[in-house]
């Protein structure tokens, strides 16, 4: 002969049809409320708000809340960099950092740093237009880098 459920796990006789009963009304307004909003889901299908946003959208939340945009916009300016000063300008020079407001552009000769110098202002204008939301305080234009505290040692022959 076998025991009884209710001996081998300790349950009041007594309270057990309520428990029972309980558990049971529980599960059936849950089931009835999955019900509902299956339904309202398939009454609201396709209208404005209930389409899943494109990729791009919900990346564009993440940067604008995150403090992105800044750093999105400084690297779409170095990878179009040549429509902004053109293809003989950009063959020459590149964007080289973006700090607190300050847009330096490192050009690879004193000659073309000259001519991007004169152009700064033009350049000021195109980028506050095509780059919304970088906001350029000032134009820092610098030559090549100089090869400091490097000193070449010539070895003589014969020696």
């Amino acid at each position: 002969m076998s025991v009884p459920a209710v001996v081998l796990l300790h349950l009041d006789q007594r309270r057990l049809p309520a428990e029972v009963f309980d558990r049971l009304m529980a599960r059936s307004d849950s089931h009835r409320d999955r019900e509902r909003k299956a339904e309202e889901a398939w009454e609201n299908f396709g209208k404005p708000g209930r389409d899943p946003d494109t990729l791009g959208g919900v990346l564009g939340t993440i940067a604008g809340e995150g403090h992105w945009v800044p750093h999105l916009k400084v690297a779409q300016l170095r990878t179009q960099w040549n429509l902004v000063v053109g293809d003989a300008i950009a063959a020459h020079s590149q964007v080289a950092d973006f700090r607190d407001g300050v847009l330096t552009i490192r050009a690879e000769s004193p000659v073309w740093a000259t001519q991007l110098n004169y152009l700064v202002p033009q350049l000021t204008a195109t980028i506050r237009e095509r780059l919304a939301g970088l906001d350029i305080e000032r134009i820092q234009v610098t030559g090549p880098r100089q090869s400091q505290g490097r000193y070449v040692h010539m070895r003589r022959w014969g020696r």
